[in-house]
């Protein structure tokens, strides 16, 4: 995806129990996990009957830039956040892990996913005299907890969770535990692992790797797990249903080298790929990925139809936000400044191009000119996913459905907006055929624009109830 600007997935989320080192090794996790977010980041850590925080604005190696910030995280429990906002704003008061006192007792929260009905659930809390200090759903869920009666914290989550709606992959730390939880459909991963004998849990397992952790199992849907002395304590808090996993993490968000759903994404990209070759094949010399996150399904590409698969634009990895506004300087100076086609691959030849998807088509639009101008002769435009058609309701920020450009074209019409020679994308079921899972265990609501719980607008705000 090129308009990485337009779609994120809003969190990643690493939590440690049983090690002296758990703020260290929950710096390197978030590490990892920093594609599922770059607005700000923070760890909570607990020992000895002491609780400790640090969190700040910006990517993780920025927020920890001196040693002296993990050195001061006592404790042998830990729960990190790295964030990319959907519901809240992006602000000091929103950074996750959130952590509260309540009956003298430490709670702290790291959530990745979005409450679809925070709207009415808030509400209704500060009608009862509740008093938020941020604008995240996030600590809704904290507002629950505290409200209930029950003395342990694992049936206060049950009972708080029971209210609530929408995909949230959890993670709580307390004085002696660390708590997983995730939501009955599974919209977002969550896996368990171990490292030394510490219980490690994680939003992928590229988190596991970068520690030398083994991968357990998920944390399934609709599960509670409790890890503290007396080792892991399991509980379901809602009756099991029909699962909605997000098609779009093996599509885009995680990183390749993870395994989500119980599957290993680079190996279903390919196969995206892949099948993309089989239901469009192009008339071509060679075939290029925009990368970084279309390089695997343009090997499954290559691989399938016979084309050779060549590196013909290279991404620059350091690019931040410019000070300056590009229309000032440079026309198309933003996909110039992040991309630089290779011309003595393109030049002259017949090019398929590989994108995992398309979002509004205006940075697409601008590469293929990139491309043209290095002396393309053709270009066969491929996406790994079908027309995205509304937006997400479940933890990925997209535009509105207006700005969305398969909303109101027709694939002819921004074949023509995009001035290439074909465009075509990979159909539904194609789609859905690739993971080893059957099709109705996956969310696929952003290409059918059917959604797994019913929309419902309050107060001009939109609310999600379950069908």
């Amino acid at each position: 995806m090129i308009e990485s600007h337009l779609m994120h997935d809003n969190c990643g989320i690493f939590g440690i129990y049983g090690n002296n080192r758990a703020a260290e090794l929950t710096y390197f996790g978030l590490y990892s996990l920093q594609h599922r977010g770059q607005e700000s980041a923070g760890i909570v850590t607990s020992g000895n009957g002491q609780v400790y925080i640090y969190k700040g604005m910006g990517e993780v190696n920025d927020v920890f830039a001196n040693k002296k910030y993990i050195d001061r995280l006592k404790g042998n429990i830990a729960i990190g956040h790295t964030r990319y906002s959907t519901t809240g704003a992006s602000s000091l008061t929103n950074i996750q892990p959130l952590l509260i006192t309540n009956r003298s007792q430490k709670l702290a929260i790291a959530h990745n996913g979005n409450l679809t009905n925070s709207y009415s659930l808030r509400m209704q809390l500060e009608r009862t005299g509740s008093i938020f200090q941020t604008t995240s759903d996030t600590e809704i869920i904290l507002h629950l907890a505290a409200q209930s009666r029950n003395r342990n914290w694992v049936n206060r989550i049950c009972e708080a969770l029971s209210r609530v709606e929408g995909a949230y992959s959890l993670l709580f730390l307390t004085d002696e535990s660390l708590i997983a939880a995730r939501d009955p459909y599974g919209f977002r991963p969550l896996a368990l692992g171990k490292y030394n004998g510490s219980y490690i849990v994680a939003s992928e397992t590229c988190a596991f790797d970068i520690i030398g952790a083994k991968y357990l199992r998920d944390i399934e849907p609709g599960e509670v797990l409790e890890i503290g002395p007396k080792g892991l304590k399991s509980v379901r808090f809602e009756r099991k249903h029909r699962h909605a996993f997000c098609i779009f993490e093996f599509i885009y968000f995680a990183r390749p080298d993870s395994m989500i759903f119980g599957e290993n994404v680079d190996k279903v990209r390919r196969r995206l790929g892949r099948q993309l070759a089989i239901e469009h094949p192009a008339d071509a010399d060679i075939v290029i990925a925009i990368p970084d996150s279309a390089n695997t399904a343009a090997l499954g590409y290559s691989e399938k139809s016979g084309l050779k698969f060549e590196i013909g634009l290279i991404r620059n990895h350091y690019v931040g936000r410019t000070f300056i506004d590009p229309e000032q300087t440079i026309r198309d100076l933003d996909v110039k400044v992040k991309f630089n086609p290779v011309k003595g691959v393109l030049k002259d030849k017949r090019v398929v191009v590989v994108d995992d998807s398309i979002v509004r088509g205006t940075t697409s639009k601008k590469l293929v000119k990139l491309i043209r101008s290095a002396g393309a002769r053709e270009i066969h435009f491929r996406v790994s996913s079908p027309p995205i058609i509304s937006p997400c309701f479940f933890g990925i920020d997209m535009p509105t459905k207006k700005e969305l450009i398969a909303s109101s074209k027709k694939i002819k019409e921004i074949k023509e907006y995009l001035e290439v020679d074909s465009l075509r994308y990979l159909s539904i079921e194609g789609m859905l055929s690739m993971p080893s899972l059957p099709n109705d265990n996956f969310c696929v609501s952003c290409f059918s624009g059917r959604y797994p719980v019913k929309i419902e607008k309050i107060n001009d705000k939109l609310r999600l109830e379950k069908v």
